[in-house]
């Protein structure tokens, strides 16, 4: 950022009559610190989308009685194991963001200041392609509890287990927020890394 501003003064240039240019140091961080305010929000969100979808789907269970209390049907996260890669996964993923917080911090307080960002960047591309991983693959079973394959016999189960496949359901789009977030993580880390000023 720079201003003219007229200075009279013993300078060549103030004695000729001409504007003397003073440039003033713009805002330490300027948009760059900006960029690592919306980063530490996003990441806090994150931290919520990637705790809600692991403990929504470990705590989905249903049962329901048949005949008797004694012979009942029982559908739970445990009883799928992509589900508890989902769980396991989505845990991993929100105790990543709450570890990436202080760097975060380290590029609000030094906005200009490449190697934590650079850092970031990486471990969001690996923290990304797991929570993509496990919310794909729950996805692909919350189909087939919805709507069932008939070539391979299997059966749709949501009309019975309502409740389970709501909060199965409900997990999955949270993990899918989250893996949105990482990707806007990315970007944004791409962008700043990318100017110079």
């Amino acid at each position: 950022m720079s201003t003219t501003i007229d200075m009279p003064g013993s300078s060549k240039a103030a004695k000729a009559g001409k504007p003397v240019l003073v440039t003033t140091p713009s805002r330490p961080g300027g948009w760059k610190k900006g960029v690592a305010i919306m980063d530490f929000i996003l990441r806090l969100g994150a931290i919520a989308a990637a705790l809600g979808a692991a403990a929504t789907m470990g705590l989905s269970d249903q049962t329901l009685p048949f005949f008797t209390q004694f012979f009942q049907f029982e559908a739970s996260y445990d009883s799928f194991t992509t589900f508890q890669f989902f769980v396991i996964t989505m845990a991993l993923v929100a105790g990543y963001l709450v570890l990436s917080l202080p760097l975060s911090i380290v590029a609000i307080v030094r906005p200009h200041a490449a190697g934590p960002r650079l850092f970031l960047i990486i471990l969001d591309t690996v923290f990304l392609t797991l929570a993509t991983a496990s919310g794909a693959s729950a996805a692909s079973i919350v189909y087939l509890a919805h709507n069932g394959n008939q070539d391979t016999n299997w059966i749709a189960i949501c009309n019975q287990f309502g409740d389970f496949c709501a909060q199965t359901s409900g997990a999955v789009v949270s993990s899918l927020v989250a893996v949105l977030v990482f990707v806007l993580l990315i970007v944004m880390s791409a962008l700043v890394l990318g100017k110079k000023h």
